[in-house]
């Protein structure tokens, strides 16, 4: 069991004078309006700090928070590995089936809990899915935050990849530029996957070794679309070994992006480092299972 969260948000136009009941059932999807009048009723759900009347009308400005008691979270793997630290930045080697940040009934059991146990001000620069190992870069100040942030959306970062695909693929070495945006799923409402509307999006595949019906590729990318690597190699023909979600012929409408299986792994990350602006250059070992023979 963990020890429960408190949920605290400001209200927008969009809640302005809804009733807080409905706009807490719309908010958080996983409870109907009865149960939220019944957590109003007992006082877990406050508005300015005040338990509100079970048909108190939002305003614009206020602040709604509403605790949710401690509950038992999915059991994943929750070790990891230091690859570099100083004083300015943290890089670590996450394992696969860790989530990277609290979502989907995971709090304490993510890589963003157990990091800030030892190195309270970390926050990460950016994130891999549940399902993805390899190289997460945290900021430890502000400052470098800053920096790293916009050699992100400068597009000084060096991204590269390790992955299982299904078959051989035709070249050794070949680029993917299908657009990436949301398309409809029945479980999720939407999901990010190729859709000619969606944004740009640029992939570079290497064949390192050709396997009996699979293929071991590292993957460069110059974009960091949503699951960009998983929806490229599927496009083009050559999804992951064991995806659940992204196929050739599209998405599986019974499995949801968190969903892991696959062999996906951040194997090296480069990008000026936030105080020297000397390229810092990480690795971390792939699984056995995608090593080089």
């Amino acid at each position: 069991m963990n020890n429960g969260f408190t949920y605290t948000e400001k209200i927008d136009r969009l809640g302005d004078g809804r009733p807080l009941s409905a706009y807490l059932a719309e908010r958080y999807g996983h409870s109907l309006e009865g149960e939220w009048l019944e957590r109003i009723a007992e006082g877990r759900v406050l508005v300015d700090g005040r338990r509100p009347s079970p048909d108190a009308r939002l305003r614009r400005g206020q602040s709604v928070s509403w605790a949710r008691p401690p509950w038992e979270e999915p059991e994943v793997p929750l070790d990891y590995a230091v690859l570099h630290e100083d004083a300015h930045v943290l890089a670590v080697s996450k394992p696969s089936g860790l989530p990277t940040l609290p979502g989907g009934g995971y709090l304490e059991n993510t890589l963003l809990f157990r990091v800030r146990q030892r190195y309270p001000g970390a926050s990460p620069v950016h994130r891999l899915g549940r399902g993805t190992s390899g190289v997460v870069l945290f900021a430890k100040t502000a400052a470098a935050a800053k920096t790293l942030e916009r050699s992100w959306r400068e597009h000084q970062v060096s991204k590269i990849y390790r992955a299982l695909v299904e078959g051989t693929p035709a070249k050794d070495a070949f680029k993917v530029e299908t657009p990436i945006g949301p398309v409809p799923h029945p479980l999720m409402g939407s999901v990010h996957a190729a859709s000619p509307r969606g944004k740009p999006a640029r992939s570079h595949v290497q064949v390192l070794e050709k396997r009996e019906g699979t293929s071991l590729v590292e993957v460069r990318i110059e974009t960091g679309r949503p699951h960009q690597i998983r929806i490229h190699l599927a496009a083009c023909g050559h999804p992951l070994v064991g995806d659940p979600l992204y196929t050739v012929e599209g998405v599986r409408a019974a499995a949801r992006p968190g969903e892991t299986g696959y062999l996906l792994h951040a194997l090296r990350l480069a990008l000026p480092h936030p105080a020297t602006g000397e390229t810092l250059a990480l690795e971390a070992p792939p699984p056995p299972e995608l090593r080089t023979s």
